[in-house]
């Protein structure tokens, strides 16, 4: 029933995608995103607060190609604490714009589906940031649970810089390892 309901808030927040209408200029995206090199497991490092992900600590996101090309999305975290229940969502990803392949559309729960905009990615694929052209949603990822202070303070001063509240950002806890 938990995963049921955490599928249900995150469909009707990505369902608000649709709705939303950027207030600043046009949102700048990762000028080219090798989708193959992104697949895999993503930490969370940061976001804005949504409550599709109250009480969530050691959020990751796992990417993985399906057979229809798409992408499937399972997003999970621990409930309240690393111990704590395991919540889980899946989801689907494809390419919004054949031209611009850092856009995509992500879909939990049909018919919603909302804006995933990969805003920037490390040549090296070590970090991503992913956003919505609103403004209203972003997450910083790592393929690891912490990344060095000088990546996360020059990220934080390029999303300021394309209009993003980064006062608005919450450290996600993960466990280190």
């Amino acid at each position: 029933m938990r995963i049921l309901r955490l599928s249900i808030l995150v469909s009707l927040a990505l369902g608000g995608f649709l709705g939303c209408r950027s207030s600043g200029p046009p949102l700048a995206v990762a000028e080219e995103v090798d989708l193959e090199r992104y697949l895999g497991r993503w930490y969370e490092i940061a976001s804005f607060p949504q409550r599709f992900q109250e009480g969530c600590v050691a959020t990751t996101a796992t990417y993985s190609r399906r057979e229809d090309g798409r992408v499937r999305v399972v997003n999970e975290c621990r409930d309240e604490s690393f111990d704590g229940e395991l919540r889980a969502t899946e989801g689907v990803a494809w390419l919004a714009d054949p031209v611009e392949n850092a856009k995509l559309k992500v879909q939990f729960f049909w018919p919603f589906s909302g804006a995933y905009w990969i805003l920037e990615v490390d040549p090296e694929y070590g970090y991503a940031v992913v956003g919505h052209p609103s403004r209203e949603y972003l997450w910083i990822l790592a393929r690891n649970p912490a990344l060095a202070p000088d990546v996360y303070a020059g990220i934080l001063g390029r999303v300021a810089a394309k209009g993003f509240d980064v006062e608005r950002l919450n450290r996600t806890p993960q466990p280190q390892s």
